[in-house]
């Protein structure tokens, strides 16, 4: 009968020595950061320091010039209670619809067909289209409103086709006037849409488009299986972008309507110029710019919340 041997002891430690342990936390290399310093301080100075003293200057009444009088949150309650300010926000959400939504749906459109069709030149295209966006906002808009002008390119050529009856001044008549200057931020992003987006379509493996068409899928059931899903992250960076700058729109209006005809086409940029310029209400320009400030935040947050990416959210492991 087998017996078995107890184990044998293993070699004694010195005495006195004792168990030599990892350190539970690794010292941090603090250093690294002395490189994000200069990039940090350019950040408070020229970012955080001017939002501080827009919400502080907005808790007073002030020329600008003259010693300032403290009003507390009067501006706001102004601001807030302006029916103007309130259409003007009513024309910047418009401006949302063409200079985010109305671009990025033709961008999917023209990109959806790129993903089916072999495109010659594409990179020369793709500058092409990108031109506008880089362009001065103040050389594209006398651009336009010289197309847009009762003697222009537009009117011309609906008379020269017998559309005698659908020329205006575009840009001068209280109905057409907020839409044009929309188009005109529709040319502009589309090219920034346009570019994202195709250069997020040859991100993806050519693997998934070949399974799609293997699988019996059409042009319509492969943009929505493969195209649409892999450009999320894009077109949630092309709506931040475009929405931003739809909401803060200053320039383009300034130099085609000034705001007009009457106020059919004021955003909250145009009242913050107006009142800290004009009218010398500096107080009262801090507190819209606050507001339009506030508002921007919300929507942004909004369109990330959205087009997050639910698959990646969503907690792993299966359901107990």
């Amino acid at each position: 009968m087998t017996t078995l041997s107890p184990p044998r002891p293993g070699p004694a430690r010195a005495t006195g020595s004792a168990p030599r342990r990892r350190p539970l936390l690794r010292r941090y290399d603090w250093d690294a950061y002395l490189y994000l310093v200069p990039a940090f301080a350019f950040y408070l100075v020229f970012l955080v320091r001017p939002v501080v003293e827009s919400i502080w200057i907005a808790l007073f009444d002030w020329d600008g010039i003259t010693a300032s009088e403290w009003v507390g949150f009067d501006n706001f309650a102004d601001v807030l209670a302006d029916p103007q300010i309130w259409q003007a926000t009513l024309h910047s959400l418009v401006f949302v619809v063409f200079y985010a939504l109305l671009p990025t749906a033709l961008a999917l459109v023209f990109v959806g067909a790129i993903a089916r069709i072999r495109v010659r030149g594409l990179a020369a295209f793709r500058a092409l289209l990108f031109v506008p966006y880089i362009l001065s906002t103040v050389v594209v808009a006398i651009s336009w409103r010289w197309i847009f002008a009762e003697t222009g390119p537009l009117n011309t050529a609906l008379r020269a086709i017998g559309l005698d009856g659908l020329t205006r001044t575009w840009l001068g008549d209280f109905t057409t006037a907020l839409p044009s200057v929309g188009i005109i931020g529709t040319w502009v992003m589309f090219g920034l849409a346009f570019v994202l987006f195709v250069s997020g379509l040859q991100n993806i493996p050519a693997e998934q488009f070949e399974a799609a068409r293997l699988d019996g899928a059409g042009p319509v059931r492969e943009f929505f299986a493969v195209t649409l899903p892999a450009l999320r992250g894009e077109i949630q960076v092309a709506l931040v972008l475009m929405i931003t700058a739809a909401l803060r729109n200053f320039d383009i209006v300034w130099n085609t309507t000034a705001g007009g005809p009457g106020t059919s086409t004021t955003v909250p940029s145009y009242f913050i110029y107006r009142e800290a310029f004009v009218t010398h209400q500096v107080g009262r320009a801090s507190a819209i710019a606050v507001v339009l400030t506030l508002l921007i935040f919300a929507i942004v947050g909004a369109v990330m919340w959205l087009t997050r990416d639910r698959d990646a959210a969503a907690p792993r492991g299966g359901t107990r």
